[in-house]
């Protein structure tokens, strides 16, 4: 059996679940509320009109590949900071915490740059009409003003939840949801004086919210008495070159996985916007819905990535892929559930985002493609968060381009274009590259944490 979980008593395996999933639980909250901004900016926009929510598609595509990139590079924090605390070196997870946050504030604003210098050439390129495309600009604008809050605020995510407090990061984010639908209310539609702003205002609700994020979670950190001895903010430090360097490096190819994943489904919006508004719509919706719900693997995910960096800054390689295989099994089982709810209750999820009867009807079709890829996409999930945890980084880069662009886009643009299976096309190759990757990347996952295990056996002999 794989992992070895075989070996290991039932009381062993209930006691790591129960682990995992106190540390998974207030994250998947966090995350769902943060998945949860942008799910009000598509309701807020479909619901003001059709040609709302396509500009806040475009937009919400095009931030959103830059900004889960972004996330990928910060989330070089969390096995470092989880090496570290395993390793209990609580002098350098302060320092590392410092250097994390400077790294969030050059990454942030460097990435609201760089979108606002591509709003006027992707306006070109959108050919949807005047009023889409200008909403589109000033949505990615506005949002854009959030970029460096959302990175400092990843920062202090990953130095939170690497020492095995994520309940402060739930906290804030669900009030930063609260937030952020009276914030829509009132720049969507004009109120309280305001101009209506239309799908515009969206964006800079959600730019609101980040700031809020970054600032409430910091000023929690610093009244808790629990991250006191780690001085995160026991004094000023200015930027040490190394040590950002070393993070860069160790980002950079998750920051490309994670680009991989999130542009194959931006490079469909691109490619299937020539099939007017409604497609468009509906991709968007769906991808909402499945976002919400990738909220659940991510969080399984990013508190495996936790236990094992601590695992392996203890030197217990043993136990790091012991807990790798329980993540992994959690996985499997929170994606049946997820795929069965899809297809009995599709076009109800649909119609929570709009009511325009095409665009359900559509919807409800791609979810039923969503449903069956649940299974994969968890598994290659939670097998990339467990690598990161051993700061296996590159071989997984690979895979994913290999699975994401030469699978879901090459076979993608196959189905749709040349067969003319339109979005079907392309959603049909998703199952296909998802089921790649998560074949690579368990093989991957079992024979290099194998191969360590023996490793470090054969040393102490």
């Amino acid at each position: 059996m794989l992992f070895e979980l075989n070996e290991h008593s039932r009381g062993e395996l209930l006691n790591e679940c129960r682990r995992l999933v106190r540390l998974a639980l207030p994250i998947l909250i966090a995350q769902a509320a943060q998945v949860g901004v942008g799910a009000v900016d598509t309701m807020m926009a479909g619901h003001a009109s059709a040609n709302d929510l396509a500009g806040v598609a475009l937009g919400s595509n095009v931030f959103t590949t830059l900004y889960i990139t972004l996330l990928g590079v910060m989330a070089a924090l969390q096995p470092i900071l989880a090496q570290l605390y395993g390793a209990g070196k609580t002098t350098e997870i302060g320092e590392q915490g410092r250097q994390g946050l400077w790294f969030g504030l050059f990454l942030g604003v460097l990435g609201m740059l760089l979108l606002w210098a591509l709003i006027s050439p992707l306006q070109a390129y959108f050919n949807m009409g005047k009023y889409v495309t200008q909403t589109f600009g000033q949505f990615v604008f506005f949002i854009s003003l959030g970029l460096p809050a959302a990175m400092i605020h990843r920062s202090l995510y990953a130095f939170a939840s690497s020492l095995n407090k994520p309940k402060t990061i739930m906290i804030v984010s669900l009030i930063a949801l609260l937030l952020n639908i009276p914030l829509n209310y009132v720049f969507v539609y004009g109120k309280f004086g305001l101009p209506a702003m239309g799908g515009a205002g969206c964006g800079l609700a959600s730019a609101i919210c980040f700031w809020f994020n970054a600032i409430v979670l910091g000023i929690y950190i610093v009244r808790q008495r629990f991250f006191a001895p780690f001085g995160l903010f026991a004094r000023f430090e200015w930027p040490n070159w190394r040590a950002q360097w070393a993070v860069l490096l160790l980002g950079i190819p998750i920051g490309l996985s994670f680009f991989l994943e999130v542009s194959l489904f931006t490079f469909i919006v691109a490619l299937i916007a020539r099939f007017g508004v409604t497609q468009v719509a509906a991709q968007q919706v769906v991808i909402n819905i499945t976002s919400l719900i990738y909220m659940i693997p991510q969080s399984v995910g990013i508190a495996l990535a936790v236990c094992v960096g601590q695992a392996v800054g203890a030197n217990n390689w043993v136990r790091a892929r012991f807990v790798s295989g329980v993540g992994l099994v959690m996985g499997l089982i929170g994606a049946c559930c997820t795929g069965v709810m899809l297809l009995i209750f599709r076009h109800f999820w649909i119609g929570l985002f709009t009511q325009e009867q095409d665009v359900i009807v559509l919807g409800g079709t791609l979810l039923i493609f969503a449903a069956i890829f649940q299974l994969s996409d968890a598994t290659q999930t939670i097998a990339s968060y467990a690598l990161r945890g051993y700061k296996l980084i590159k071989v997984p880069m690979v895979i994913h381009a290999i699975t994401f662009w030469g699978l879901g886009l090459g076979i993608g643009c196959l189905f749709g274009l040349y067969f003319n299976m339109a979005l079907y096309g392309f959603w049909l190759a998703l199952v296909i590259a998802l089921t790649g990757a998560a074949v690579a990347l368990v093989w991957y996952l079992n024979r290099k944490s194998q191969s360590l295990v023996h490793q470090h056996s054969e040393r102490k002999s």
